[in-house]
């Protein structure tokens, strides 16, 4: 952060004057107590609005004769300034920065794999209990909807209680319709439950291609057998789940196996900042520049190799993971995003060309 000590309201005039009307976070210290902390897409002009000398009284906020001493950092993009804010003001106001950056958490399906009888429920909460989670959602609404649609293919139940099983259990109407196994009633054990458990599981993971490929192999195995009526229904399961997967939101993902890399802008010439995200862990970010080297371009592809292999693991607590990712679904699904978001299987597996493609579209 750059920073402006303020001991002469003459010379902050002046000094506000020279600052350039470029994007950029900044913070008004007063002399004792909190910051005020924000961001702009004009730095000059916001400092002359909140520290203007004014002859007349107003209801605009004014800060002039309390502030005593500035800091700002300029940006390259609407995502730097989220993320730059959000770590300033962790930083300085740790017991209300959520508060100030209005940043809800997103929502996940998270499969609950702690319990004895494992069950699905949407929360905004990651933790260290055993389970999986499938997210960031755009909204709540859109997991639920999700949830409610992949339950219909497996036979895990539904309801939410610690199970006690007892034949004298009452049961619900979705074990009546066969959608589950009814653990409650112990019509099955914790063993072939867990196995039912295992093929959600595994479902998630993949993004559905485990539940495909076997749905997939049966389909084409009876139709070689010129069981022609067996295998349209095990197609028409085949779009059925197909139609589900379609219901994810693009960022969606086991957390655990998040990765990916957003593109945005730099404040540098010929250059572009690059923000990964490894097995759901926010990493450091690093500026990725076109500059020639001896009088010859370097090839992109080379160079985003060497960029990725510098990437080395960061792990987070578990509150920072969730707020950055926080963060980074803010980014993504709103309706000022600027920049790319290009994800990946795995960090073993990078699309180098399509970032290369990436790369140049942000560049230009």
């Amino acid at each position: 952060m750059t920073v402006i000590e303020v001991d002469d309201l003459a010379r902050l005039d002046a000094a506000i004057e020279a600052l350039p009307n470029n994007p950029a976070v900044f913070g008004l210290w007063p002399q004792e107590g909190d910051p005020y902390l924000s961001k702009t897409a004009l730095l000059r002009r916001r400092l002359l609005r909140l520290l203007k000398d004014r002859e007349k009284p107003s209801r605009l906020l004014n800060l002039r004769h309390t502030v005593r001493r500035i800091e700002y950092r300029l940006t390259g993009s609407a995502f730097e300034s989220s993320v730059v804010l959000y770590e300033q003001a962790r930083r300085h106001l740790p017991e209300r920065y959520l508060e100030l950056l209005k940043l809800r958490m997103p929502p996940y399906v998270k499969i609950v794999l702690g319990n004895e009888f494992p069950r699905s429920h949407i929360t905004t909460h990651l933790t260290r209990s055993a389970g999986l989670y499938f997210g960031p959602f755009r909204s709540r609404a859109s997991a639920e909807k999700f949830e409610a649609q992949f339950l219909d293919l497996f036979q895990m139940r539904r309801c939410q209680e610690d199970l006690l099983p007892s034949p004298e259990h009452p049961g619900c109407i979705y074990g009546e319709m066969g959608m589950c196994l009814r653990p409650c009633q112990e019509v099955v054990g914790p063993a072939e439950y867990g196995h039912e458990v295992a093929r959600v599981v595994e479902f998630l993971r993949t993004g559905g291609r485990s539940l495909l490929a076997a749905i997939g192999h049966s389909r084409d195995r009876l139709s070689e057998e010129m069981m022609f009526e067996e295998a349209a229904r095990l197609h028409k399961r085949y779009e059925r789940v197909q139609d589900v997967l379609k219901l994810r939101d693009e960022l969606v993902r086991d957390a655990d196996r998040l990765n990916g890399v957003a593109i945005t802008r730099s404040l540098a010439p010929d250059a572009v900042e690059m923000w990964f995200v490894r097995d759901g862990y926010w990493q450091e970010p690093q500026r990725f520049g076109f500059e020639v080297q001896e009088g010859k371009t370097v090839s992109l592809d080379r160079k985003l190799r060497e960029t990725f292999a510098a990437v080395s693991p960061r792990k987070l607590t578990v509150r920072e993971r969730q707020e950055y990712l926080a963060v980074l679904a803010r980014w993504y699904y709103s309706t000022w995003r600027e920049g790319e978001w290009i994800g990946f299987e795995s960090y073993d597996d990078i699309p180098y060309r399509k970032l290369v493609h990436a790369v140049s579209r942000v560049a230009r």
